[in-house]
């Protein structure tokens, strides 16, 4: 089984919870997530599951809690979430969180390359070096022949290598991902995975929430 060589605590949440209006969708989550795990987050549909992975990677805030006896807390690489201010926690958000969505959302009008790039760019990184990582990583990512394609010009698993590029492009320390899987075939399903291994090699926090028991288990631990 997986053996932590450090205890370092990426994330540290403790009662969380999330109201839409009378719907009460987070119930109180306490959660620590160690450095260099994979995480799994899965649950039925409408369980909370994305709620929760907005929450941790700062896209949305939790509600106040109603017990405040108990407290609310959100750490991230040992940084208080909840005291940041917008501007502050869109920096932070952009340097050290990378996002992988369901359905890409690259950008249709830009090839891979610029897509990659982009991050990168709102980090004020200069292009020359942003251009050499983006290639980089495309080429790991076994796209060095589709650099200048757009995203209609690409397949499904070759979408999803891009937004994978891309949120590794400000080289974070954890990468959070939806539904990377969900509209891939099994054999691209299985070597996103494999990546996702080797990040973890080399020293990425992943957490992921996926319905796919399969998949789910790639994981070192489901929650």
């Amino acid at each position: 089984f997986f053996l932590f060589k450090k205890s370092f605590k990426m994330i540290q949440a403790k009662n969380l919870h999330k109201y839409y209006d009378q719907l009460h969708v987070l119930k109180g989550v306490d959660l620590h997530i160690q450095k260099g795990e994979i995480v799994s987050i899965v649950g039925a549909s409408g369980a909370g599951k994305t709620t929760l992975l907005q929450i941790l990677g700062t896209l949305d805030k939790p509600s106040p809690s109603l017990n405040a006896a108990n407290g609310l807390e959100l750490k991230i690489n040992g940084q208080d979430i909840l005291t940041m201010n917008d501007k502050t926690l869109s920096k932070f958000r952009n340097l050290n969180l990378g996002f992988i969505f369901q359905f890409h959302q690259l950008l249709p009008e830009f090839t891979a390359l610029e897509n990659v790039c982009i991050p990168a760019f709102i980090a004020n990184k200069s292009k020359v070096e942003t251009e050499v990582e983006a290639k980089k990583l495309l080429t790991y990512l076994g796209l060095s022949h589709r650099m200048d394609h757009k995203p209609n010009e690409l397949s499904g698993g070759q979408r999803q290598r891009v937004a994978i590029a891309r949120a590794l492009v400000n080289d974070p320390s954890i990468i959070l991902a939806d539904e990377p899987t969900g509209n891939l075939d099994s054999k691209t399903s299985h070597d996103i995975m494999g990546l996702f291994h080797e990040l973890h090699q080399k020293g990425n926090t992943i957490i992921m929430v996926t319905h796919e028991d399969d998949i789910a288990h790639f994981a070192h631990r489901i929650i």
